[in-house]
């Protein structure tokens, strides 16, 4: 199979985190004999003439791809529904590559809610798409009930956690590598450091807990200087001495965090699945995260604790819990049967009948 990966999302040397799930993915089919072509935005800057600039040129490669390719393509796979979606869309009616899509959360909770216009194109977009993806069970119910799609031709499959990367290292050997202190204990948070990550109520959280000894680390992203600077503020205000930034990590680094920290927290206020917390389940961190979206499901049954976003005392008691080696809220045999249902063998097998189904409608 030749198959178009459209994304508006996708990382490089310079930028190693944007998108990287995405890549991930590509890599997978690459590995076990797909042909894949890649059209993606690979540039996370902002501003407006940026952001125009950037999704014209994207536009135009991805329909001189598709028209050039129209015969060779078995499918498109888009990753989110607007606007990346909107391409596949017109590559199936303007030159007949049925497509896939994948919905991750902001292309509904966010992007489909703007405007009206924008939540018609998408449900068009869903509506016309030979198999949607969603990579959680909260996104699959609002694609199968609001958006009327209809079951047969939805699936939830998460991006997947890939084990030869994420998987536990002894906490000293790990510390020792990160050069962190190898006796207090510590605090992870990783994802990009804007405020709809909860970053703020992290910081807060840990004022709340007020245990000497303790660190945080935020690992990831700053691009909004602005909400990075309020974030130290607030920060100082708090009278908190051991919270460190991290520039985004590299995958094989992130799993050294995940091992080297005694817990992992996901303050969100939404998230669609909660590729993390999975990531740091399979690298043997305990995972604590806000009771949303995809973390629902994810930290339900033993396998970490969810609290209410936005509510830095709840998040306090949730992370002190955790730091309690007797804490019996973890059962490590379902973190294991969930790392194992998220691992590349499952999604690889799944993604190739989904693909071939889609083959089917041209």
């Amino acid at each position: 199979m030749k198959i178009l990966v459209l994304s508006n999302m996708y990382p490089t040397p310079e930028h190693p985190t944007y998108g990287i799930f995405v890549r991930n993915q590509v890599d997978l089919l690459r590995e076990n004999g797909f042909e894949v072509d890649v059209a993606a935005i690979t540039d996370p800057g902002k501003g407006k003439a940026a952001t125009l600039r950037k999704y014209g040129a994207w536009a135009l490669q991805s329909s001189s791809r598709l028209f050039r390719n129209r015969k060779a393509y078995t499918v498109s796979h888009a990753h989110y529904a607007f606007p990346t979606g909107l391409l596949s869309l017109l590559g199936k009616r303007l030159f007949g590559v049925p497509y896939v899509v994948t919905v991750h959360g902001g292309d509904l909770d966010q992007m489909a809610r703007k405007n009206a216009k924008i939540r018609d194109l998408t449900q068009t977009i869903l509506r016309e798409a030979a198999h949607v993806i969603t990579v959680g069970d909260r996104l699959y119910g609002e694609v199968t009930g609001p958006y009327g799609i209809p079951q047969e031709r939805v699936s939830v499959l998460s991006m997947g956690v890939d084990t030869d990367v994420f998987k536990p290292v002894p906490k000293q050997e790990a510390r020792k590598k990160l050069g962190i202190d190898p006796t207090g204990r510590a605090i992870l948070f990783v994802g990009n450091i804007i405020r709809a990550k909860g970053t703020m109520e992290l910081a807060e959280a840990m004022a709340d807990l007020g245990e000497a000894g303790v660190s945080l680390y935020y690992v990831g992203s700053r691009k909004d200087s602005g909400y990075v600077t309020e974030l130290r503020r607030k920060i100082a205000e708090l009278g908190l001495e051991n919270v460190h930034f991290i520039d985004p990590e590299p995958q094989d680094r992130l799993s050294l965090w995940m091992s080297a920290c005694d817990v992992l927290v996901l303050p969100s206020y939404h998230e669609g699945f909660g590729l993390v917390a999975l990531e740091g389940m399979a690298s043997g961190i305990r995972v604590v995260g806000s009771d949303v979206g995809g973390l629902s499901v994810l930290l339900g049954e033993g396998r970490g604790i969810a609290v209410p976003p936005k509510d830095p005392a709840a998040l306090a008691e949730g992370i002190r819990e955790a730091l309690d080696p007797a804490s019996g809220r973890f059962d490590q045999e379902s973190i294991r049967r969930e790392v194992e249902r998220h691992s590349k063998q499952r999604i690889l097998e799944r993604l190739t009948a989904i693909y071939r189904e889609a083959a089917g409608n041209r």
